[in-house]
């Protein structure tokens, strides 16, 4: 395959469009007037220096705290708080104290900070914490949303956001009439890759779409994880990793599908999969003629990719979905000759990117990118995968609300 770089021209509105999709979501406000600047040394032939926004002000950023200390939260989201510039981490809510005290230690919190669940209604007396991050089994989304609202807390909830559509209404009705707000942890639509190639959908480069195809599995282990328990987490493969499909196929085409068609499957004797499903396959369908053709596994090699295919091009990530090390080729036909590019964009921590948009919403008092709505639509469609599957028919959507709030803040360095 030749995989030469498109002419100059054409290889110039990529880069533009990428520079300024890659850029992460700043706050334009208090961080502005602390920022140092330096006369150029260079030659004009010479790339610019890059230079990064400078933060806020300890005192001023957002205090969070985070709720649930299972892997997401210690090696992911903790951090990348590291590496915020509008959020801090102020406080802890965990079942295991002497866990809870090991991580304050490394993030300089107050013992007083590391809470019990049972003294989780605390928070409305700490005025330190701002917001709260829900790194909790999916069944416990639903009661911590709505307690944190009560307490005067904003929230941001990992995905998948409850165990039904029931729930996920709750937590929006709860949040709003709070006045609190209430996201969505869809990191990978805060992702620079990702919002990179959503941008150049928006700009035709593929053309019209046509087609998504993709699948994301991975080989569960041990019988007893929550995740396999379906009180706990509503449902199998699909609700934990199938849900990125699915998101992916709504954020980079912009529709909502009009109806669905699933299919579920369990190996019979395999312990792991007595409650809920060890794959499931599905197909979305969009107004517009788009489809979406998807597999998601629990019982298979890690494998996450997707190929989002248009009339004039076709864009492909392998891997996709992951937390870091994605990798995007665009193809499509440059002076008569097919070329497969590898789009070029730098990598941010999508932890930290999505968790300082959630701040600078607090800040700034602005909607977030993706609020409860977007986190109850994907679960109206899981439902129906579900019963599409169950009753072995096409399941028929009608169109929702407004789900995505506005873009993020782009802010250059």
């Amino acid at each position: 395959m030749n995989r030469d770089q498109p002419p100059r021209r054409d290889f110039l509105r990529y880069v533009g469009t990428l520079a300024a999709l890659s850029t992460p979501a700043l706050h334009a406000g208090a961080s502005e007037k602390d920022k140092v600047e330096f006369p150029p040394i260079y030659d004009k032939s010479e790339k610019p220096e890059k230079t990064e926004p400078p933060a806020d002000p300890w005192n001023e950023r957002v205090g969070i705290a985070l709720v649930g200390l299972g892997r997401i939260t210690v090696n992911e989201m903790l951090p990348a708080l590291a590496q915020c510039r509008h959020a801090k981490p102020v406080a802890l809510v965990t079942g295991d104290r002497a866990k809870g005290l090991k991580i304050a230690h490394q993030y300089n919190i107050p013992e007083s900070a590391v809470l019990d669940y049972k003294d989780y209604d605390r928070l409305a007396q700490m005025p330190d914490v701002q917001g709260v991050y829900l790194g909790l089994p999916n069944h416990m989304h639903l009661e911590y949303t709505v307690r944190a609202a009560r307490a005067g807390k904003h929230v941001l909830c990992e995905k998948p956001m409850a165990n039904s559509v029931a729930e996920c209404r709750q937590m929006i009705d709860a949040c709003r009439k709070a006045g609190r707000k209430l996201m969505i942890a869809y990191r990978s639509q805060y992702e620079p890759m990702d919002r990179a190639l959503a941008g150049m959908v928006r700009e035709k480069k593929l053309g019209a779409l046509k087609e998504f195809v993709s699948v994301n599995s991975q080989n569960m282990g041990d019988p007893q994880h929550w995740r396999l328990k379906r009180a706990l987490a509503g449902g199998g493969a699909l609700p934990d990793i199938g849900l990125y499909c699915i998101n992916a196929a709504r954020f980079l085409s912009g529709e909502e599908p009009n109806e669905v068609i699933g299919n579920i499957w369990s190996t019979p004797g395999d312990a792991r999969f007595r409650e809920v499903e060890e794959s499931c396959q599905f197909i979305l369908r969009f107004p517009s003629g788009f489809i979406a053709s998807c597999s998601t596994s629990y019982a298979a090699h890690k494998s996450q990719h997707f190929r989002l295919n248009g009339a004039q091009g076709w864009a492909e990530m392998n891997p996709a979905y992951a937390y870091r090390g994605l990798k995007l080729t665009v193809s499509r036909v440059v002076d008569g000759k097919e070329q497969a590019t590898d789009i070029q964009v730098e990598e941010k921590n999508q932890f930290a990117l999505e968790m300082d948009h959630f701040a600078q919403c607090i800040q700034q008092d602005r909607e977030v990118h993706t609020p409860g709505e977007e986190g109850l639509q994907d679960q109206r469609i899981m439902e129906a995968i579900y019963e599409s599957a169950r009753t072995r028919r096409a399941v028929k959507l009608t169109p929702p609300g407004r789900t995505r709030g506005p873009e993020p803040q782009q802010e250059a360095g």
